[in-house]
């Protein structure tokens, strides 16, 4: 069978593996499911409408909006937190530690930061992602400004998309909910009200380095509640403190964390899918 004929054919049970028996239109037509005598798109190696070119992996959506897609992978299913640990300390000549289970608190489908336990951290390391997690304040607060409600979501374990109660809350702009944080202020404050849950979505694709030297920044696309916050935003280096953050070489692929602010925050419903390009399976 020629190669085209091998597309269409995978076409047509890629298509029809989903509906195998449908209910056909008195005036049913049919259409070609491919050419392979147009033009070569610019920049690529396929022409348009190419009936060679592979079709996308079938990924299933969640039943429920917000949950998890087949192709997922669930860091928090609401019962325990096995894919988390604690980041072992920096090694000293006396004494090599190693990283630990979590102490944060596992509880009615969510977990919280138990103050003074430690930023957390998940055990497989990725690099380029969509990344859906949900977070919420506490009804009580414990002080004001970056006091109140205070964590934040490590994408690489160094660069921070803040998690914050800005609900009457003033604080500085680049470290309000949804800041990439000492570097650019959200554009919107789409926050719920203190005490409810926020849903971040984040498409995340890594900063890419040769021998420690950067070669191209990181990018951040951050929506809350359904919002846009950041759209493909270049990330100017890693999360700090009243200083400008700078890259630093590292692994392409590294732990994503929650910060413990030493204040109690709660999440759920945390899961990420690896990205891939263009014709990848």
């Amino acid at each position: 069978m020629a190669g085209g004929a091998l597309a269409a054919a995978a076409l047509l049970w890629t298509a029809g593996a989903a509906d195998p028996d449908p209910v056909k239109a008195p005036n049913f037509r049919t259409s070609a499911t491919g050419y392979n005598d147009t033009p070569v798109l610019p920049g690529q190696k396929w022409k348009v409408h190419d009936i060679d070119r592979p079709q996308p992996t079938v990924v299933t959506p969640s039943a429920k909006p917000g949950g998890p897609p087949s192709d997922a992978i669930v860091l928090f299913d609401g019962k325990d937190l096995s894919q988390w640990e604690i980041p072992a300390p920096p090694p000293n000549r006396k004494k090599k530690a190693a990283a630990r289970p979590t102490s944060w608190k596992v509880e009615n489908g969510y977990f919280e930061v138990a103050p003074g336990a430690g930023t957390i951290r998940t055990r497989q390391k990725f690099g380029d992602i969509q990344l859906h997690i949900e977070w919420a304040s506490t009804p009580v607060i414990y002080g004001d400004s970056q006091w109140r409600g205070n964590s934040g979501v490590l994408l690489m374990s160094r660069y921070e998309i803040q998690v914050l109660d800005s609900d009457h809350n003033p604080t500085y702009a680049d470290g309000m909910a949804g800041a990439i944080y000492g570097q650019w202020p959200p554009l919107v404050n789409a926050v719920r009200k203190r005490g409810e849950w926020n849903a971040y979505d984040i498409v995340w694709e890594a900063p890419k380095f040769d021998g420690g030297k950067l070669v191209r920044p990181a990018f951040a696309t951050v929506f809350l509640n359904g919002i846009l916050l950041h759209n493909r935003q270049e990330v100017i280096g890693e999360m700090a403190h009243r200083v400008v953050g700078v890259y630093k070489g590292h692994e392409p692929e590294e732990p994503l964390a929650l910060q413990d602010h030493d204040v109690p925050v709660r999440y759920r419903n945390v899961w990420v899918r690896r990205l891939k390009g263009y014709d990848q399976p």
